[in-house]
């Protein structure tokens, strides 16, 4: 059935605080998406941010991220009031996240709101740590020593807290009892205020694409509570790490940090941890987008004393085993597989016999040459030109989090480019909010059975507004939707274009 749906990060929501957040501008968001006859949402991760501020760097695989609760649902539950907010600097930029900012101001507030709460006497709390005692009580105590060491990796913590000493275990329970609680507070508030936005877009006919990680960070509790599922050594530090090989866009490769997996363990235990993770995925969202999912059949493994990831070699992943796994666990898993970058035989083979839907990319599907070259019948396949899906079973977007906009890229095209862009699109326009259109277009008219566009797209928004450029930092994920962009009338035109193209079905 062919429908369509946008990109849009809870972070870039518009609102009073900071940051996008689980507030009425959320719920007006999923209006918007009703009105535009769209189906999906597809955020990005949801996770607590650690350094760097990525969503796919996050303390939990598990948790939520407490910059997300809604700060007047708090006050409307009388935990804080208005005057605790005046004049805190959560950041002025209408159109940008001051993280720095945000992390000294936010959890003072939400301190404040735990402190007024008395909730360790709610039956409905205590309801919600038992039906997530699997990760909940490890996160917390994991949050509560890291304020207590000043924020510090837990590879710097003392060895018996690091290792998981019972006794030392026992001990921090008891000394940091309240900032356990705080934590635990925290996840609660998220949780209730996660599922009335999800139940509300779900009545409203919108379907939520979460998005996860294949890897969890290094420093996460993870990591700290589970370390036999990873690659580390008896000091906790991990052997190898994951990344990516030299290419044209990174010529030492990318090294990311995270531990692998220890795959052997994973499926000596029938993937238990793994079943877990999709399991609390499946209840915070209705279709679950896998990042770097070719890393289950082949991975990139790292030595950790490497400095840059050229001398890393691709390791044999779990296979379909894992997925065998999951299928018999949670049957009615809906998954969208991230196969983008280099893609072998094996990798394809691995998402036929999965039978998820892939990634197709507009942005991907040109590079100048075919206008412009008198061996252009002789160049390799481009399966991201949409007159080349091989079939419906897939997901087109114009580009994502990781791409420059559609208006970025196209106005740093070089000409060969953007004339072969011209004339597979049909116009000779100049004007780059049309040419921003005919990609929309490219990608709503194709035989992608899944469309999704990032709301940039649909603003006609510069690389002013992308929101992450790998192997950089500094100013990634910090990009907000200003207040009133989601008109009435971007919200017809939206529906019209669905509408024409049999994706409103």
């Amino acid at each position: 059935m062919r429908s369509s749906g946008v990109l849009l990060p809870v972070f870039s929501l518009p609102g009073k605080y900071g940051i996008g957040s689980l507030s009425k501008e959320a719920y007006a968001f999923v209006d918007f998406l009703s009105d535009a006859g769209q189906k999906y949402w597809q955020i990005l991760p949801i996770g607590p941010t650690s350094y760097g501020d990525s969503p796919y760097q996050t303390f939990s695989s598990f948790a939520g991220n407490p910059y997300f609760i809604d700060l007047d649902a708090l006050i409307a539950e009388k935990l804080i009031t208005a005057k605790d907010l005046k004049g805190v600097d959560f950041g002025r930029k209408e159109t940008d996240i001051a993280y720095g900012k945000l992390y000294e101001a936010r959890f003072k507030v939400l301190r404040k709101a735990f402190e007024n709460s008395g909730i360790s006497k709610d039956r409905k709390f205590q309801a919600f740590l038992k039906a997530n005692e699997n990760w909940i009580d490890d996160y917390a105590l994991f949050m509560a020593l890291k304020d207590s060491f000043d924020g510090k990796s837990f590879y710097e913590w003392p060895d018996a807290l690091k290792k998981r000493e019972e006794k030392a275990l026992a001990e921090a329970k008891e000394k940091y009892a309240e900032d356990i609680l705080f934590y635990e507070f925290l996840q609660f508030e998220f949780e209730k205020q996660w599922k009335a936005l999800k139940a509300y877009a779900n009545k409203k006919g919108i379907e939520i694409i979460g998005d996860i990680p294949i890897y969890v960070a290094a420093d996460s509790a993870d990591v700290w509570a589970n370390p036999k599922l990873f690659d580390l050594d008896k000091s906790c530090m991990p052997i190898h790490i994951a990344g990516c090989p030299p290419d044209a866009f990174a010529v030492d490769g990318q090294r990311w940090g995270n531990p692998v997996y220890n795959w052997a363990y994973h499926k000596k235990t029938g993937y238990a941890w793994w079943i877990e993770r999709m399991t609390r995925c499946i209840a915070l969202y209705d279709v679950i987008r896998i990042d770097h999912f070719r890393g289950f059949d082949e991975y990139y493994s790292i030595d950790s004393s490497e400095e840059t990831a050229r001398n890393g070699k691709w390791v044999k992943g779990p296979g379909y085993s894992l997925f065998e796994a999951l299928k018999k666990a949670i049957p009615d898993m809906k998954v969208i597989a991230e196969d983008l970058g280099f893609i072998t035989d094996t990798v394809r083979e691995l998402i036929n016999k999965t039978g998820f839907p892939n990634m197709k990319i507009v942005e991907f599907g040109f590079d100048g040459r075919k206008l412009n070259t008198k061996k252009a019948d002789k160049l390799p396949h481009n399966e991201y030109l949409t007159c080349n899906f091989p079939n419906t079973n897939c997901v087109v977007y114009t580009g994502t989090h990781d791409n420059e906009t559609v208006k970025g890229w196209l106005k740093h095209m070089k000409k060969a480019q953007l004339d072969e862009f011209k004339a597979y699109a049909g116009t000779d326009s100049d004007d780059y909010d049309v040419l921003t259109d005919r990609a929309i277009d490219l990608a709503l008219s194709s035989v992608a059975e899944m469309a999704i566009i990032p709301m940039q797209d649909y603003l006609h928004l510069g690389n002013e507004a992308r929101i992450n450029t790998p192997s950089t930092t500094g100013a990634n994920w910090r990009w907000r939707m200003k207040k009133g962009s989601c008109t009435k009338e971007l919200a017809k035109s939206i529906k019209m274009r669905t509408i024409l193209y049999c994706r409103n079905s």
